[in-house]
Formats: C-alpha cells, structure tokens, sequence
C-alpha cells in the first residue's frame, strides 16, 4: 500500500513538530489522518505508516489497538461508543449498552445492516460525573444517558 502525495504532505506536516530523530512521535496524529481519510485503519496501513515513521510495524500496531479511537475494521457512519467502567456501570452503564444494542439489533462490537450504526463498549471516557455517558464517533459526549435520552438520540441520528 501506498499514501497520496496529500496525504504524505499531511504526515510530513506532523511529523515536522517534532525533532528530526523523532518522528514516531507523530504516529498517533498519522493514524487519525488514515482514519479519516480510509475510515479505519487497515493492518496494510499500518506497516505502510511503520515504513514512513521509520518504526517497527508492531509498534504502529501497539498504538492501533491500544486506543478506542482507532477503528481497525469499517465501521458505520456513527460510532456509538458506551463506558462501561466501574463509575458508569454503576449509574446504569451495562443497561445503556444493552439498550443501544437491543434498538439497533446488534450485538456489542457488532454494525447495522444498513450500515449506519456500530455499538460499542468503552473504557473510561473521563466524564464520570456524567455517566452513563457515551460517545458519537469519537468527538459528541453524550451525558446522563438513561433509556429515554438514548431513544431521542438514536432517532436523531436515524434521520441524518
């Protein structure tokens, strides 16, 4: 696999924030410029970014899996994300997740067949005051989500 000239002019602007003997250091902002460029991050991407950053491709991988932000398979077009940590387990994490699942027919980790939603659990996303939280594709905190909340908020994104 190879980058677009755009998209390596975009890795180049990343990686000239750090010093010249450290470019791996732009690894994470490299990844979520495939990301929104492919929509996931492929295991080809991967080793193609490692040749790039000049780093193993294990370590691209490390960082891959690691973060709940990277998708490493095609997801929908909105990334449902529910904490289900200790904080918001305990303010009904477990059932905003299986209510999410239950509306849209899917199970944890699992997408829509229309291809719309995918549902998934998440670590802490560090707004246990809030919880149950959830997070739209990686960016809209959703707070207090209870079952009602949930509903409006699938409805909505339905309609988009």
């Amino acid at each position: 696999m190879s980058f677009s000239e755009s998209t390596l002019a975009r890795f180049a602007r990343e990686v000239a924030k750090y010093p010249a003997d450290q470019k791996q250091s732009a690894v994470m902002a490299c990844l979520a410029i495939i990301q929104q460029e492919q929509g996931f991050v492929s295991a080809e991407s991967e080793k193609a970014l490692a040749e790039v950053l000049g780093m193993p491709p294990i370590a691209v991988h490390e960082v891959t899996t690691f973060y709940n932000m990277y998708n490493q398979q095609p997801v929908g077009r909105y990334k449902l994300n529910v904490c289900t940590n200790l904080p918001c387990q305990l303010r009904g994490g477990q059932k905003a997740l299986d209510h999410v699942c239950g509306k849209l027919g899917v199970e944890d980790g699992g997408t829509t067949a229309d291809g719309k939603f995918t549902v998934q659990h998440s670590e802490c996303l560090g707004a246990c005051a809030d919880a149950p939280v959830l997070l739209v594709n990686d960016r809209e905190m959703c707070s207090f989500m209870g079952t009602e909340r949930l509903d409006e908020l699938l409805d909505t994104l339905r309609k988009n």
